[in-house]
């Protein structure tokens, strides 16, 4: 079952670092002035989306039921664990609306907006590791 864990953290790391990337983009994106660097970035949006954060987020929830089917965790913590990830599978439907929102030129966010948007995930990711490293009951 080690394997599975490290499939699973592996494939979280990979669904964060596009949970993260994806907003800056946006902020960028949203700042961009010149139709040749709006394309640039819903070239750059649509891979990340599609080719790294999709597949991980995918991965990232088989591997944990996996792991919660096989261990058989149980307790609150992993109850609130579970509405974390909820919480960021939404998180990651919200980004594909804004991404194709970019892409049909009705983004009506700024930079701003977007620089906070990006902090979401982080916040997320603290709490579901400290939930997962004290277990607490």
């Amino acid at each position: 079952m080690l394997w599975v864990k490290s499939l699973h953290i592996i494939f979280m790391v990979t669904w964060f670092a596009g949970l993260f990337y994806l907003p800056r983009l946006f902020v960028y994106h949203a700042m961009a002035e010149d139709e040749v660097s709006r394309r640039r970035f819903q070239v750059m949006e649509r891979k990340l989306f599609w080719g790294i954060m999709t597949p991980g987020g995918v991965l990232t929830v088989a591997f944990g039921l996996w792991l919660w089917l096989g261990w058989g965790f149980s307790g609150w913590w992993l109850y609130v664990k579970v509405a974390l990830v909820a919480a960021l599978v939404a998180y990651h439907a919200w980004c594909g609306k804004l991404m194709l929102d970019f892409r049909a030129g009705r983004n009506r966010r700024t930079h701003t907006w977007f620089r906070w948007f990006n902090e979401l995930p982080t916040l997320v990711l603290v709490a579901a590791v400290f939930l997962v490293v004290f277990k607490p009951s």
